[in-house]
């Protein structure tokens, strides 16, 4: 399949395990666009510094994330995976934006209010310009899709604004304005475990199905899952625990099963310990493959190290170019003789 000429950029904190909420609703989606779009997606381990991790636990953090990426499906002879950290380039763009990024904007910006209440004693100033390093990381490559949650949209629309900036000031068009990358009916959205509406890592890991979840504890999670006191009329409405786990079941079973157990719920006579030992089972089922690719990969250390050579490579290619113009058009020329 020939590629457009569109770069995607994307990035994943390694803040832990990849769950079926990440899969589903992006990585999935990822390893399609690698095959179509020049795709470039890192693991964002300058971000994660925001929380000041041990140094131990950012290492293996990290390794997790790129092992568990791979294991997904993202091809680094397709895509350029890499690690943030691994281009200097990023770190020198973050700084010349932060000269177009004003105080008061990024006071106001959601995410960093909603982080200086849950942490007021450590409210830094990478958490306060968090969108301009968001933006560098966008506009290092030149993106013009983002895949982004609703949670990053203002953060893309800020990278959008310095992009403007940055042409307006110096009369160029160098940096195009990114806009969101649409998934459209791809994107699926999937509920945690413990009645809420989303599956994630802050919820607590009873809230979540990890990608690498041993068979046994995923049997427990699942086992543990909210339900109700069952339907007492026929064609009920569901509680948003039982809609939940059919919407899981949606897409870890096959459609007779699901079948089955709606048809079971409309009439009245459904068993949850049933259809929760159903869900473990498929869940278990769908998990396996990934699970054994991790431990495979985990295990071949030489190949990890040949991936993030790699990735370094070919992104700082891209990188250099970036900077080496932003440079010249800013006024940074070299003096010869």
């Amino acid at each position: 399949m020939k590629k457009t000429n569109e770069t995607v950029v994307s990035g994943v904190r390694p803040t832990g395990n990849i769950h079926l909420g990440n899969y589903f609703g992006a990585i999935r989606n990822f390893v399609k666009m690698q095959e179509e779009q020049n795709c470039f997606f890192f693991i964002a381990d300058y971000h994660s510094l925001t929380t000041h991790p041990n140094p131990k636990d950012l290492h293996g953090n990290v390794r997790r994330s790129l092992v568990e990426f791979l294991a997904c499906g993202i091809d680094p002879e397709k895509a350029t995976l890499y690690l943030q950290s691994d281009l200097p380039e990023t770190a020198e763009l973050y700084l010349f934006l932060n000269m177009y990024a004003y105080l008061g904007e990024l006071q106001k910006v959601v995410t960093f209010k909603e982080k200086a209440r849950k942490q007021p004693n450590n409210v830094n100033a990478g958490l306060l310009t968090y969108p301009t390093l968001m933006a560098a990381d966008i506009l290092i490559h030149r993106a013009s899709k983002v895949p982004v949650g609703k949670d990053q949209e203002q953060h893309l629309e800020m990278t959008r604004t310095y992009a403007r900036r940055f042409n307006n000031l110096y009369n160029t068009d160098f940096f195009p304005e990114p806009t969101a990358y649409n998934f459209g009916d791809q994107l699926i959205k999937i509920p945690g475990l413990d009645g809420s509406g989303k599956m994630g890592k802050s919820e607590g890991g009873n809230n979540a199905i990890f990608l690498n979840d041993e068979p046994k504890a995923l049997r427990k999670k699942i086992m543990r899952a909210k339900t109700d006191a069952g339907p007492q009329e026929k064609n009920s409405p569901m509680s948003v625990e039982i809609a939940n786990l059919f919407s899981l079941m949606e897409v870890l079973s096959k459609p007779e099963i699901v079948r089955q157990y709606k048809d079971a719920y409309n009439d009245c006579t459904i068993r949850y310990g049933d259809m929760k030992k159903q869900l473990a089972e498929d869940a278990v089922a769908f998990t396996a493959p990934f699970r054994e690719r991790i431990e495979e990969l985990s295990a071949d250390r030489k190949y990890i190290a040949k991936v993030v050579n790699m990735g370094k490579e070919k992104a700082r290619e891209s990188a250099r170019e970036t900077i080496r113009r932003v440079r010249e058009i800013i006024g940074f020329k070299a003096f010869t003789g």
